[in-house]
């Protein structure tokens, strides 16, 4: 097998993700009210209308733009019966690459005009079913605004230190004006606070479920850290939107404990984050954030779209450090 140009299956991911935005925000201009009817309830999650208009949109992308050279299995929602590979009808055995994908992360909030969604996909060498969080070599994440967004954020990486990128330790970061197509470079930044206090930091607790166990646990780190009561909280319904806060600088540190919460409290719930939310988490790594596991170890879910994900994500190794700890004593791992 050649070895794969990580660069140009880089600029691949982006270029998938520029349809897929451009598709989305069609449909959001259209103005219809189909957007935000459920099209389906699978094991993973509720898939609506708008989540449709992105599936189509990855599917005649894959079939038109991917390299032969490169053959890949695609894991995403929505693709239900055999499994769906590039060109179509390669057998998995003879694929290069698995691409996991969420072509909308933050559905709700996008739909209802609330927030930006992301669209999520990454790259790992193919290994069957033992391919898993911790191989994905490259990885893209693009805004999807509003539909009164005039602007989009696309952030991109591989896996150092090979990388030929400059920006940030193998990252790329473009700002896209949505009116006139052009792109402005920038560097993210993620915060060097030592503390929490004043800054934002938040435990992951969307919904009724688990919630009283969520906040219960968040308010005893608080107080076990001493960073004082002005610590600020922000719900973000996306998994790629809180790894855009974190590299950004805007949140200092974010768990996503569901999974053992409602592990804890023997709960049966799809309602959690899933590999295909958190496949972006190379990015915010490469330019120095923490993400982990809740017990400090690498993250190494099968890439898959059932499998749930419990992580944690610091801005930097200093608070990973000062805080890790006492989070895993607090949850006895």
């Amino acid at each position: 097998m050649m070895h794969p140009d990580l660069d140009h299956a880089r600029r691949l991911l982006c270029r998938l993700q520029d349809a897929i935005r451009d598709a989305v925000r069609a449909a959001q201009l259209r103005g219809t009210n189909r957007l935000l009817r459920v099209a389906a309830v699978t094991s993973a999650d509720t898939i609506y209308g708008i989540d449709r208009v992105s599936e189509h949109a990855v599917r005649a992308w894959f079939a038109k733009n991917w390299p032969r050279r490169w053959p890949v299995e695609l894991v995403m929602e929505g693709l239900e019966g055999d499994a769906v590979t590039f060109p179509r009808g390669t057998p998995v055995a003879k694929t290069v690459f698995k691409c996991i994908l969420d072509p909308i992360d933050g559905t709700r909030g996008l739909m209802h005009e609330k927030r930006s969604a992301w669209s999520l996909a990454a790259l790992a060498p193919q290994r069957g079913a033992k391919t898993n969080l911790s191989d994905i070599i490259v990885t893209a994440m693009t805004e999807l605004p509003t539909s009164k967004g005039g602007f989009a954020d696309q952030f991109s990486a591989v896996r150092g230190p090979s990388t030929k990128l400059r920006a940030g330790r193998g990252v790329r970061a473009e700002r896209i004006d949505l009116r006139t197509g052009r792109r402005r470079k920038f560097q993210p930044r993620p915060s060097r606070a030592k503390d929490l206090a004043h800054g934002f930091a938040s435990f992951a607790k969307y919904f009724p479920a688990g919630k009283a166990w969520l906040a219960e646990r968040e308010e005893k780190l608080w107080r076990a850290l001493g960073d004082g009561a002005e610590i600020f909280d922000d719900q973000y319904l996306s998994s790629g939107g809180q790894i855009h806060e974190l590299l950004m600088g805007h949140d200092r540190f974010i768990a996503d404990l569901r999974p053992l919460a409602f592990a804890d409290l023997r709960l049966r719930s799809a309602l959690a984050c899933h590999p295909y939310d958190i496949c972006t988490a190379l990015i915010a790594q490469e330019l120095g954030c923490v993400i982990t596991a809740p017990d400090g170890k690498p993250l190494r879910a099968p890439l898959d779209t059932t499998s749930s994900v419990a992580w944690v994500g610091y801005a930097n190794k200093t608070l990973a450090r000062r805080i890790g700890p006492k989070l895993r004593k607090l949850l006895k791992l």
